[in-house]
């Protein structure tokens, strides 16, 4: 099996972890963004993140190669929601489909306690089946649906939101 290699992300892997999520748009599978952001659109968002309270990681295969990226994003930011995080898992064309998605899942479940985190939410589109497949597997359970609360090429995509208690 590949060692993977979580890691802090820094501000010189912005452009790596814009480049993996950009991938994934015209899928319509993953995000609503419907267009490309940009490194300079993402820093603020890079910048919420602390090693110590709601971390970004990127994640490197064997050879060091950047292959994906997690993160911890604070939910509604009012205090009493503290112990309450989204979490999000991109990875890279190439390391789709590998089983690599349940490694770096159980990585951010296995890690969340020790950052506060008492639940963990996942925003899916419901027709994801894959991401809602992998997120159910670890014991995500159903706590929202929003029916056709997106639009995107003219269509409508309802989101699902998933739930997990950590600790």
């Amino acid at each position: 099996m590949d060692i993977l290699v979580y890691r802090d992300a820094q501000r010189a892997d912005l452009a790596d972890i814009v480049a993996i999520y950009n991938t994934t748009i015209s899928s319509r599978m993953v995000t609503a963004d419907t267009e490309e952001v940009t490194l300079d659109s993402r820093i603020a968002w890079f910048e919420e993140h602390t090693a110590d309270k709601r971390p970004l990681w990127v994640v490197e295969n064997h050879t060091g190669e950047i292959i994906g990226w997690v993160s911890f994003q604070s939910f509604y930011g009012r205090p009493a929601y503290n112990g309450t995080v989204e979490v999000s898992i991109y990875l890279t064309p190439s390391a789709r489909g590998l089983g690599l998605g349940k490694r770096v899942l159980a990585h951010a479940i296995n890690l969340a306690p020790s950052f506060g985190i008492k639940i963990l939410l996942a925003y899916i589109f419901a027709h994801n089946i894959p991401s809602l497949s992998l997120f159910h597997r670890f014991g995500f359970e159903e706590w929202g649906h929003f029916p056709s609360i997106a639009e995107m090429d003219n269509q409508t995509y309802s989101l699902k939101i998933l739930g997990r208690k950590v600790s």
